[in-house]
């Protein structure tokens, strides 16, 4: 990529010859105006992401302006976008408001699908038949996947926005969690290599410790969100005890029904948030 300060002279040319002032642009591209003029001054580097969002903007080839190495690093980009590793500052309101939206939408899914799973996987354990085919059971299970991905998603980037950190590792670390168990569940319909007793057991000691700390961390949102977070870090908190007692672990997933649903309304409401904060500052992650 172009280096400073050459890329914010560069980016100024290429604004004036599109006739656009400053403020005309971040209009375009979802950026602070302090931030593009700090850019285009050479004062600080921008991420290729910005980069990309304001040559897009001005329309303008990214392409050409970027060394052999640029392509190499847009997978790792694409990946920390994606998985939210690594929140670029200069994301705007829309962006949240996006992303957060697929969050609380993808809990709605993973809800609902969690009765059909959880119908499944029982007549599996109790009575050792399938209620569905294998192809829609594998269906299912890689949708249970997708949605609890982005629905964990969202708490990541609450916990950026929060700067809760204890939530954004709780929340990676279920999905990796939960990654391993969906590919334990749909190997495990083909062969019967390790005892479903003992996995059983490793998974509700494991969901019950990541319980409790994910509880915690969701209490801790109280100052920013109120009520909402304790009532569902309680509710977690409680289903992840019953979870390692291994006999009444089903009575942790009955509690974490509320739970869940508790868990879409804080990312719906911080979605109302960033809405109201938005026209007095565009740029929120700070």
């Amino acid at each position: 990529m172009m280096k400073q300060p050459e890329l914010g002279r560069k980016i100024s040319e290429l604004r004036k010859e599109k006739g656009l002032t400053q403020e005309e642009l971040v209009d375009k591209c979802n950026i602070s105006v302090r931030t593009l003029q700090r850019i285009e001054a050479g004062e600080v580097t921008p991420r290729s992401y910005t980069v990309r969002t304001i040559l897009a903007a001005l329309e303008y080839d990214l392409s050409k302006i970027s060394d052999n190495d640029d392509n190499k690093k847009n997978f790792f980009d694409w990946l920390k976008e994606n998985l939210l590793i690594d929140i670029d500052p200069d994301k705007s309101g829309n962006f949240l408001i996006k992303q957060l939206n697929i969050a609380w939408i993808s809990g709605l899914i993973y809800f609902i699908l969690g009765f059909l799973e959880g119908a499944a996987d029982y007549y599996i354990i109790k009575e050792d038949q399938m209620i569905f085919s294998v192809p829609f059971y594998i269906i299912m299970k890689i949708l249970v996947l997708i949605s609890f991905f982005f629905f964990q998603r969202g708490f990541i980037l609450v916990g950026h926005l929060f700067k809760n950190y204890l939530l954004k590792i709780m929340s990676f670390v279920l999905i990796f969690s939960m990654f391993l168990v969906i590919i334990y569940d749909i190997t495990s319909i083909f062969s019967e290599s390790i005892e479903s007793e003992f996995m059983l057991g490793a998974e509700a000691l494991t969901f019950g410790v990541i319980g409790i700390l994910f509880g915690t961390s969701l209490i801790k949102l109280q100052k920013s969100l109120g009520q909402l977070p304790i009532f569902a870090g309680i509710f977690e908190i409680f289903a992840a005890c019953f979870f390692l007692t291994l006999l009444l672990a089903f009575v942790g997933y009955i509690i974490l029904i509320p739970a869940e649903l508790i868990e879409i309304i804080i990312l719906y409401k911080v979605v109302e948030i960033i809405k109201s904060k938005k026209p007095e500052n565009e740029n929120i992650i700070s």
